[in-house]
């Protein structure tokens, strides 16, 4: 039970829990105490001094931030002792800071202005001259003016305690003392930006918007990230139609109050010369520019003549994951009435066997604000630190407050919290590695009856291999609860339904909590009913269609392309560039010009993300609706626009709407959007069992397991061309990443180069020897150009080039 205190404030009585510092009694009062160095997710430095209030029967002033309040405590923070004090604080404060302000990017926002003017004095005594610091190149994102830093190290805390990346620190003494990078290098951590927000002065401040736009200019929007499952809250700013930047819309369920540098930049690639403005027709070896009349007419016409011809059975369609879910929504419901069921997101998905065992969506089985409050967390396929940078931060909360992180990957990443155990396998023993620690669980839950005996024997043939009663123990006995986390690495796998249906399993006999992580907006796609074996609201169909990969292996007559850029989004590039060559009939909705497959037969140009009023659900099952921050650029047009009116011109019932709304009033007949349905999972025990991954296909050479991974910045058109994020580390060239002794036999060192061939075709790429991927693997990284040839395929035979 929490004591509470009697506490007096400016002649005010509250009562505040025993613990309780004087400036979160007041801010929950609604009492403004000024502050530079404070932030409530940041630990207590109390180096700025500006907080300074006069405490009854203290000699002296004291700092709010760092003075826990007492029974009986009176505080005044208007009284001419703590006005006085603060006045003199902003006095030192500004001693060295430059007269910037009508050329700062900060100026119209910045805290230090707006203290000064509402707390300090009109003049000062100091006259001497003015320090100045050099400026720090921190990359391509943040741009530096290290002269007017005051020392609040806010961006050094965030770094130490929530990022858990140490980029930043203070060097030097007295006058000396600056903030900076020890070896001089750039700040490479994926949440990197939010040091932007922090920063009270305007020391620290994003590069791409740099002196494009006044503050008090610019107009705000709410947006919804569509780049991964968290859905984090955006502040689109635009000033005349524009987009200029992104701000953390604070929402504590969410993201809470910071950003991932992918969420934060890329909105570059919005004012791109490479977006679509025109309908484009291929007249020859060419496209042209016509009127939407003409462009919808063609496309309504072709598909009309192949259900007539063949049957509608013979028209595919895979979307974007990234897409609203207005957008899923009207495309299944186009195809289905058509007489096609063929209709997915998954694009990067390889095992659908356990389909029919799916929940209603793949998502977590927990809130996203309870994560850090688990006892155990066992991560499973993912690099969750570039994955979902903000749910990597939760992670690290988790350790801090004493829980524990388990890990079974293909490789170890450089994760930003403490592991308490890690296995690394090689990606084709990890469904087998998985079964084993189920097996370890279900003994000490007393539950190994229940075991079903495909999962016994896949664990069987992996007995001899590795020892996993450590990692899990890290599941038992935790009497805060534990959760299996299955990531992007995981649910694309090969064994992808072994992986699944073990997690199932557990959670339905052992009292486990499973998280399947879908692909950015995937949680929306299976809610629409974008997918080929359930309807909108997770109903059942009699007769489902074709997956992803089966429409593109039985060759379709066919095919629409939503906001899909083939050579970087699909599992198979080649394989899906083959039958889009073979289709009678291809139409592609795109934003960007280069991101359209020279196959399409029709381009339609679809308006960027910041363009749309749009819906989007979470992992956690919770629908969010962004609103449109600008015009869509020329010609282009919202995807559910698109949709409504090709409805129309197919002469298909129900395509009447004014608004998106409603089609959101469409879907919420069968599925309450205001309110998240927990996900429940429950096994399918068929689905348990072992895809051999051998190709017999693939000789002359070593044959080794591929790791595949889309790295941080490469996962979606958007991302892709945002130009800042391009030209950070995460998107450095790619290389085949090996261990030392698996280099050795092969005889290559570093720069050296390899001929890396799958079962569609052979890239050379440098090597780089890195002992975090395991002995029998190799590395080789997907939704990249470089790459697109080799597919997702899980085996990759290596040559050395002589």
């Amino acid at each position: 039970m929490n004591i509470m205190l009697k506490v007096e404030i400016n002649g005010q009585q509250f009562e505040a829990e025993q613990g309780s510092t004087i400036i979160e009694v007041a801010d929950n009062a609604g009492i403004y105490i000024p502050r530079f160095c404070y932030h409530e997710k940041l630990s207590v430095a109390a180096n700025c001094r500006m907080c300074l209030v006069e405490v009854e029967k203290a000699p002296k002033p004291l700092p709010a931030c760092a003075t826990p309040v007492t029974d009986g405590m009176v505080v005044q923070t208007t009284s001419e002792i703590a006005k006085q004090a603060q006045k003199d604080t902003m006095e030192f404060l500004l001693i060295n800071h430059p007269l910037d302000c009508p050329i700062c990017d900060q100026g119209g926002e910045c805290p230090l202005q707006d203290q000064a003017m509402g707390f300090g004095g009109s003049s000062s005594v100091f006259d001497e001259v003015k320090r100045s610091v050099d400026n720090v190149d921190l990359g391509p994102l943040i741009a530096t003016e290290m002269t007017r830093c005051i020392h609040c190290t806010r961006c050094v805390r965030f770094g130490q305690e929530v990022a858990g990346v140490m980029e930043l620190g203070a060097i030097g003494r007295g006058e000396d003392m600056k903030i900076t990078t020890f070896l001089g290098t750039s700040m490479d951590s994926e949440v990197s930006g939010n040091v932007i927000d922090l920063c009270p002065v305007g020391a620290l401040t994003s590069k791409p918007y740099r002196f494009t736009a006044r503050t008090w200019e610019l107009n705000g929007h709410k947006g919804i990230s569509p780049h991964d499952c968290l859905g984090s809250n955006l502040e689109i700013q635009e000033i005349g139609g524009v987009v200029k930047r992104v701000l953390p819309r604070d929402n504590e369920a969410v993201n809470e109050c910071w950003l991932s540098d992918r969420d934060r930049y890329s909105y570059e690639s919005v004012n791109s010369n490479d977006r679509l403005t025109m309908p484009l027709v291929r007249r020859g070896d060419s496209y042209q520019e016509v009127e939407w009349t003409e462009a919808l007419e063609l496309v309504s016409s072709s598909l009309l003549r192949i259900k007539q011809t063949w049957s509608g059975e013979q028209i595919g369609a895979i979307a974007s994951p990234t897409a609203s879910l207005e957008e899923f929504f009207l495309l299944q419901k186009l195809l289905r009435a058509l007489g096609s069921s063929n209709v997915d997101h998954r694009l990067r998905q390889q095992d659908f066997r356990d389909d029919l065992a799916a929940p209603i969506y793949p998502g977590i089985d927990t809130s996203i604000s309870k994560l850090q409050k688990l006892g155990s967390v066992l991560i499973v396929g993912s690099n969750i630190r570039k994955e979902l940078p903000l749910i990597s931060l939760r992670l690290r909360r988790l350790v801090q407050e004493g829980g524990e992180i388990a890990v079974l990957n293909p490789m170890s990443f450089n994760h930003n919290f403490v592991t308490t155990q890690e296995v690394i396998v090689k990606p084709s023993m990890m469904a087998g590695i998985f079964a084993r620690i189920a097996q370890n669980v279900a003994l000490a839950a007393g539950k190994a009856d229940l075991l079903p005996v495909n999962l016994v024997e896949l664990a069987r043939r992996h007995e001899s291999v590795i020892d996993v009663r450590a990692i899990a123990n890290v599941l038992i006995a935790v009497d805060a609860g534990a959760l299996i986390l299955l990531g992007q690495i995981g649910m694309n796998h090969p064994d992808a339904s072994a992986l699944r249906q073990i997690a199932s399993w557990l959670g339905e006999n052992c009292g486990i909590r499973i998280a399947l992580l879908p692909d950015a907006n995937g949680a929306a796609g299976w809610v629409a009913g974008c997918v080929p074996h359930r309807l909108p609201g997770g109903r059942s169909i009699d007769s489902g269609g074709l997956n992803s990969k089966t429409m593109i292996d039985k060759r379709l007559k066919a095919y629409v392309l939503y906001g899909v850029e083939v050579r970087n989004d699909y599992a198979d590039p080649v394989a899906l560039e083959t039958a889009l060559c073979e289709a009678e009939f291809v139409v592609s909705f795109s934003t960007f010009r280069s991101a359209v497959p020279m196959q399409a037969d029709v381009v339609l140009p679809l308006a960027a993300f910041t363009e749309i009023d749009g819906g989007y659900i979470n992992c956690e099952g919770v629908a969010q609706f962004a609103s449109a921050a600008v015009k869509p650029m020329g010609q282009s047009r919202p995807g559910w626009k698109i949709l409504r009116v090709l409805g129309n011109f197919l002469k298909l019932d129900g395509f009447d709407y004014v608004s998106s709304d409603d089609v959101i009033a469409e879907l919420e007949e069968v599925y309450d959007l205001s309110e998240p349905i927990s996900v429940r999972y429950k096994s399918d025990l068929q689905a348990i069992n072992h895809v051999s991954t051998q190709s017999a296909e693939l000789k002359k050479g070593k044959q080794l397991d591929r790791i595949v991974d889309v790295p941080v910045y490469s996962v979606d058109p958007t991302v892709r061309r945002a130009t800042a994020l391009q030209s950070t580390k995460d998107a450095e060239p790619v290389a085949l990443l090996a261990c030392r002794e698996e280099l050795d036999e092969l005889g290559l060192k570093q720069g050296d180069r390899l001929a890396v061939r799958s079962e569609t075709g052979e890239v050379m790429l440098p090597v780089q020897p890195d002992d975090r991927v395991p002995r029998g693997a190799v590395y080789v990284p997907t939704g990249l150009s470089e790459t697109s040839v080799l597919g997702s395929f899980p085996v990759v035979v290596v040559q050395a080039v002589e």
